[in-house]
């Protein structure tokens, strides 16, 4: 157990004044280290080696002097000789060490001086002996106080998961597998931990394995036995005649060392690889991120992109300081110095209990964990100021924030457990901050409590039992009141994570019938995606209860389709109102194989909340922007509720879009260049026949295609083409082999295209699916002769005025929030976009004018670059600057047509559309349904 701050000082002031004063030799400097390490009440002979024989690069026998591997190497000299000496000959030493034997300090003296080399930070500092007592502070590393700044890229996490992996991969080499693997190197993570921690003495685990194990490795696995063993007895339990290295071991308990299984057979390599994993130094280790990458050494997919699956801590900080912990800081702020403020606050810490339904390995957990703890240390910081007497604080009345407030669901079980065990080790990295601040040393152990953790299907569990609901207080007006007046239950109480990415189209038969389950009383569930079950069960659960709830997901949820289905439901069934959401940004980390994808953050609950935040990103990369607002929709917008659901006829005053053709033909009716030539040279009779055809691909790419439009065709006519008549039994036949009842019918027409939607003129041709990358879909006018496909639809007629509205930033704003997905590309559709977009109501001639105008210059400069396609065109990085001018001063006439006043953001227009939407939708509106009211709803009703 490390010393208190101030036994280190008193030793230390002894220790100098022995060794002060008169000429020493060399000779003494054995006595001189042995009480130098006893000044940090660290037993020499366990952690280091005098007189250390290494080979030097040139080939010569050296002898350190005293030497701790991987960690400290000491070079000594007689009083007053040169200390620059000292240290050129510690370093010359380094060739003949091993990698992982390599120091990081260096400390070199002649009894009178101490200069001690910090070789990680490129430090050194130098001071006399008499002052050892002020300097403690460098030798952190030797007393286990040591101040750590956890970075969630820093290379050590990546580090020190690449070594639990080479140790995973010799031991299933071995044939040492499954739930008894995972669970031993969860153990083993644990001491090494400890033992760089202070919950062992240092390198305890180090040196029972180089000291207590025979090399050939043929007893680790029965000694490995043994040392679980001891760390789950309490120390009155434990046989008398044990050795001191494992008599000396703390009372763990917590569970993690109580089950039995075989333990593996070592050999003299794997006892090695063992060996060197305690030469890191864990200390480093962030618990925060630690558990994702310690699980993805046991997954070959997730090991080739090591570190790209862990969630950064700034992205989980978004997700808890605009659920709770902002509030809390202002709280903070608000008491200053008041000792009734600072308990009351310190109480409602005490109180806070967090659920992540979906906690992998306890990321959120640990990192809201941690954030709760340092509040509570900045409370206790301020009520007992430092000074001599802030040694006599008993931490363990006063820190009262414990692990077993944090509550998780995770459905596989090694996660789940390493969920656990990084919970108690950043309880125990924040223990030790507690220690050096107030000079005395605090650990909770042995493990009494530990966070809850539940091993199941989020969507299947009930989360109530979780979190013992029932259970609950909450506090009253006078005092604390058990469940009955629903009202104030699961007060600072909070649900929070990131739930599966999982899009509709993507989940397995089980996933969907999960949810299909879950949400049966939405009619189109089978249209959300999987993170949908999560808003849905929090929803629920918040029902006559002050819980709040923050969950990260993907962006489907707040645009197109989705949108409307579940918020519809979470807001009229359950009353749920959006207390603050982070608009779309890149949900990433900056870790080698970094894993990307676009999300949103949405907080929640059934509670009105005086106002609400709101954060818009200019870019999905770029830094929040941060906006109090009135209301926040569906939609992540700053406007009242509206869902926008499909609708078959347009919402305003404009043409209809239509579908384009669907060919259902197994291909026969196209026709490549080459394909083409044949045809007509062997049957010029087809000429009329053979048309040139646009899907979104060809009209995209600028490619070329062909197909046989039949519409028409005489009997007789289509009897003198063999080669067409050929294809047109080919289509015939494909069609009658259809198991769809629909095709099948289609074989009585095999001459006609399945699905026929061909306008008679020219018309205005709007891609389904169009790169998320491009500022503005690429519109264009084709001649009625070119056939349209099923990837496309089309606006007959239109004019250049409907043409400059599509092609605006005020069409796409909406465009980018209400259409659907394929992947995070475009998925335009009529009934959707379209037919709810709202067009400009009242548009004087002049403005219609303006927008022709400025459509047409856009059409001008496209057709000035006849070579290139409209993907290379529109491509953001290729895109001419004439096109972007004349895109540009089309938005400019366009907004115009709304407004005087300037959009200034992506955001203000779409805030204006839906304001515009509601408007021209609620005429059309039926009336709202009641919402739907449990016994929970009118029990907090009437109360």
């Amino acid at each position: 157990m490390p010393l208190s701050l101030s036994e280190l000082k008193d030793r230390a002031i002894r220790f100098a004044q022995e060794w002060q004063g008169e000429t020493r030799e060399h000779a003494e400097a054995k006595a001189f280290w042995i009480d130098f390490f006893n000044v940090f009440g660290l037993n020499r002979r366990r952690v280091a080696s005098f007189e250390e024989p290494v080979k030097k690069l040139s080939g010569k026998q050296g002898f350190i002097d005293l030497f701790w591997k991987g960690t400290l190497l000491v070079e000594h000299k007689s009083k007053g000789k040169d200390l620059d000496r000292a240290y050129q000959q510690a370093i010359d030493y380094f060739p003949g060490l091993k990698d992982y034997e390599l120091p990081k300090y260096i400390l070199v003296s002649d009894f009178a001086r101490f200069r001690l080399y910090d070789l990680e930070e490129g430090q050194q500092h130098e001071f006399p002996l008499e002052e050892l007592h002020q300097h403690l502070h460098l030798f952190a590393f030797l007393t286990g106080y040591q101040k750590r700044q956890y970075a969630a890229e820093d290379p050590a996490n990546i580090q020190a998961a690449e070594l639990m992996g080479a140790l995973h991969d010799a031991l299933l080499h071995n044939g040492y597998q499954g739930h008894k693997l995972e669970v031993l190197l969860v153990r083993v993570l644990f001491c090494l931990f400890a033992e760089d921690t202070g919950i062992f003495e240092k390198d305890a685990f180090r040196a029972f394995l180089e000291e207590h194990t025979r090399e050939d490795g043929s007893d680790v696995g029965t000694r490995l036995a043994q040392w679980f063993e001891v760390l789950d007895q309490p120390a009155a339990q434990r046989q008398r005649t044990l050795p001191d290295y494992l008599r000396e071991l703390p009372y763990v308990n917590g569970s993690l060392f109580t089950e039995y299984f075989p333990f593996p057979a070592f050999d003299a390599a794997l006892r090695q690889q063992l060996v060197r994993c305690t030469y890191f130094d864990w200390s480093r280790i962030s618990p925060a991120i630690f558990g994702s990458l310690f699980q993805s050494v046991t997954d070959p997919v997730k090991r080739r992109n090591l570190g790209a699956h862990y969630t950064s801590e700034t992205n989980i900080l978004k997700v808890i300081r605009g659920l709770f912990l902002d509030e809390m800081e202002q709280e903070l702020h608000a008491a200053g110095h008041d000792r009734r403020k600072l308990d009351a606050l310190h109480r409602r810490l005490e109180r806070t209990r967090f659920l992540d339904p979906s906690c992998g390995c306890g990321n959120f957990l640990v990192v809201t964990y941690r954030e709760l703890r340092r509040l509570e240390f900045e409370i206790l910081d301020r009520q007992y100021p430092a000074g001599p007497s802030r040694q006599t604080v008993n931490l363990t009345l006063l820190a009262r924030v414990q692990v077993d407030q944090a509550y998780g669901i995770e459905v596989e079980e090694f996660p789940a457990r390493i969920a656990e065990v990084a919970m108690w080790l950043m309880d125990h990295q924040m223990n030790m901050r507690f220690s050096e601040a107030f000079g005395t040393y605090y650990a909770r152990l042995p493990l009494t409590r530990t966070a809850k953790i539940v091993h199941g299907n989020a969507l299947l569990v009930n989360w109530k039992d979780v979190l013992n609901l029932n259970d609950l207080q909450y506090v009253g007006d006078s005092a604390t009141r058990r469940l009955g007046d629903s009202s104030g239950v699961g007060a600072d109480t909070y649900i929070l994570g990131n739930p599966p990415f999982i899009g509709y189209h993507l989940q397995n038969k089980e996933q969907k019938a999960e949810l299909t389950h879950l949400l049966k009383s939405i009619g189109s569930a089978g249209l959300l995606d999987y993170v949908a079950g999560w808003f849905y069960k929090a929803s629920q659960l918040m029902q006559g209860t002050a819980i709040k709830a923050a969950l990260v997901s993907t962006n489907s949820i707040v645009q197109g389709e989705q949108a409307g289905i579940l918020w519809g439901e979470l807001t009229g069934r359950f009353g749920i109102q959006i207390h603050f959401a982070h608009r779309t940004f890149k949900w990433n980390n900056e870790a080698r194989g970094n894993a990307q994808v676009f999300c949103v953050i949405v907080g929640f609950g059934p509670q009105d909340v005086p106002s609400r935040v709101l954060f818009d990103y200019e870019t999905p990369k770029s830094e929040p922007l941060r906006r109090v607002v009135s209301h926040i929709n569906p939609y992540l917008i700053d406007a009242p509720d509206a869902f926008v659901i499909g609708r078959t006829k347009p919402l305003c005053q404009v043409p209809e879009m239509v579908n384009g053709n669907k060919p259902v033909d197994g291909g026969h009716f196209f026709l490549t260049d080459s394909e083409k030539e044949e045809l007509l040279a062997a049957e010029p009779a087809a000429g009329p026949y053979v048309k040139p055809f646009l899907g979104a691909q060809e009209f995209l790419r600028g490619e070329k295609r062909w197909c046989l439009w039949l519409a028409g065709i005489a009997p007789s006519v289509l009897k003198k083409l063999p080669i067409v008549e050929q294809r047109v039994e080919q289509v015939r036949t494909f069609r009658l082999a259809s198991t769809k009842a629909d095709t099948v019918r289609m074989g009585q027409f095999p001459t006609l295209f399945g699905q026929s939607r061909q306008p008679t003129s020219d018309y205005l041709l709007i891609p389904r699916h169009s790169s998320e990358n491009r500022r503005y879909i690429p519109f264009g006018f084709l001649p009625s002769e070119v056939i349209i496909g099923d990837s496309c639809m089309c606006i007959p007629n239109a004019s250049p005025y409907l043409f400059g509205l599509l092609s605006s930033a005020m069409h796409m704003a909406w465009t980018r929030q209400i259409c659907g997905r394929i992947k995070s590309d475009f998925r335009y559709s009529g009934t959707l976009v379209y037919n709810n977009f709202p067009f400009p109501t009242a548009p004087t001639p002049k403005q219609v004018a303006a927008v022709e105008a400025k459509a047409r210059q856009v059409l001008a400069v496209r057709a000035g670059f006849p070579a290139e396609s409209l993907a290379t065109l529109y491509d953001p990085l290729t895109m001419p600057p004439a096109l972007v001018k004349a895109h540009q001063e089309l938005d400019r006439a366009v907004d115009l047509c709304y407004r005087p006043a300037a959009f200034p953001t992506e955001l203000s227009r779409l805030e204006f559309l839906f304001e515009q939407y509601r408007q021209l939708a609620a005429p059309l509106a039926p009336a709202p349904k009641p919402a739907k009211t449990g016994p929970r709803r009118k029990a907090a009703a009437s109360s």
